[in-house]
């Protein structure tokens, strides 16, 4: 059973890999997979009653991250309807693509830490749509953001999921995880900026405007939307730590309250004028065969949970390996291929707090590890994920030209932590 699980995940994910020559929907190669992964896995189990109840546990922590996604995505879409990401773009001038891609990244490295490196990515991409005609100059830009979504998002308490899950757990605290991980997190960027300095020049040009779904909102509305939507994504993390109550919450709490906010703006509106501007027009406009993908890929990975194989490949590497910062940059390229949080809930469950009290480096470096290492695949993380469908990134064009920037990024942050710690005890 194990191995049948094994073999159908390896298959699913070459097949995703190669999905432009099989000429097959990721989406779909992604459902199959994780379906196929649970049949194998129920097939041989003799209590039926537990894998289902298992997978119903599974589905609730998956929705919602799904519901989060589409609601991050949602009010993005409504932002950009309202033509409001040009309140960003009027004021960014230049159009040297050098100093453009600084500029982005190093946004989008701050912004992560604020909002969350999912968010982020899909905000700044959107933006990048308004600053870039030519898509192959934009995906370089948007596999960048990728890099520096993570980077910013591994050195805050709520800029990535497993950054989130060590605090929750008490393994790290929030002002020593910001001391410690920002140096790291910066280096991890910086890197493949200077690499990539070198050989990015010329001057960007930006798109035409669309005259069929714009026109319709005033200066006043559009700046409105633009700081209510932005307040409101920034609000979620907020809302989350007064609350305790999950993130996908807060972000459809600020989805009603937008949707609210622009029926009231545009009530007057003839339709031809109200409906491009609506929440219904947005939800049309995301993108489902992305969301579906995400799903399938978390499906076919918690599956690989639920049967222990990733908690024994983790125990596997601790008898193994030995040395405890090999396993842990190990973990960090593990989840470029499997998802970084039942990685980091494995580790969690593998150490316990009495051997390795709370900031400690064994969970300071996981966090680092585990939030920037996704970045080397485009499928690796969730903001890989999003963007890959909002720009129709290939598996192979990412790994090519982005994938192996990641790499030496992740591996010099990881770098500069292990030498910040053994000489200045930081």
């Amino acid at each position: 059973m194990e191995v049948l699980i094994i073999v159908a995940f390896i298959v699913g994910y070459l097949a995703i890999a190669f999905e432009q020559r099989l000429r097959a929907n990721k989406a779909a190669i992604a459902l199959l997979t994780g379906v196929v992964c649970w049949t194998a896995f129920i097939s041989g189990a003799s209590n039926r009653d537990a894998v289902v109840a298992d997978l119903t546990h599974h589905l609730g922590n998956i929705s919602g991250i799904l519901f989060f996604l589409m609601g991050a995505m949602t009010v993005v879409e409504l932002i950009d309807a309202h033509d409001g990401f040009d309140v960003i773009t009027k004021r960014i001038t230049t159009t040297d693509k050098r100093k453009l891609l600084w500029i982005v990244s190093i946004v989008t490295f701050f912004l992560s830490a604020v909002l969350d490196n999912l968010t982020t990515a899909v905000v700044m991409a959107s933006v990048v749509r308004k600053l870039l005609a030519d898509r192959k100059d934009r995906m370089f830009f948007v596999g960048m953001i990728v890099i520096a979504a993570n980077a910013g998002g591994a050195w805050s308490p709520i800029g990535d999921v497993t950054t989130t899950m060590l605090w929750i757990g008490g393994q790290i605290t929030s002002g020593r995880i910001i001391l410690k991980l920002f140096l790291p997190s910066l280096v991890c960027l910086l890197i493949p900026l200077v690499v990539v300095s070198f050989s990015k020049k010329g001057k960007a040009i930006r798109p035409a405007e669309d005259p069929r779904e714009s026109g319709f909102t005033t200066p006043a509305e559009r700046n409105f939307i633009f700081f209510g939507g932005l307040a409101l994504l920034v609000s979620v993390p907020i809302f989350k730590s007064v609350t305790h109550l999950p993130p996908y919450m807060g972000i459809l709490l600020a989805l009603g309250i937008l949707w609210v906010m622009t029926a009231l703006i545009h009530h007057r509106k003839e339709d031809t004028e109200r409906h491009p501007l609506s929440v219904e027009r947005a939800l049309q406009k995301i993108d489902v065969p992305s969301i579906l993908f995400f799903l399938g890929i978390l499906i076919a990975v918690s599956a690989l949970e639920s049967t222990h194989l990733l908690a024994r490949f983790a125990q596997l590497m601790d008898q193994r390996i030995g040395n405890q910062s090999v396993i842990v940059i190990c973990i960090g390229f593990l989840s470029a291929i499997v998802d970084n949080v039942p990685l980091v809930a494995a580790t969690m469950g593998m150490y316990d707090l009495k051997t390795y009290p709370t900031d400690s480096y064994l969970w300071e470096f996981i966090a680092y590890c585990a939030g920037t290492g996704g970045s080397i695949l485009i499928i690796g993380t969730a903001s890989g994920v999003a963007v890959m469908g909002m720009e129709k990134i290939d598996f192979f064009w990412y790994l090519r030209k982005i994938g192996w920037l990641a790499a030496i990024g992740f591996l010099a942050g990881a770098g500069v932590y292990m030498l910040q710690n053994h000489f200045l005890g930081l």
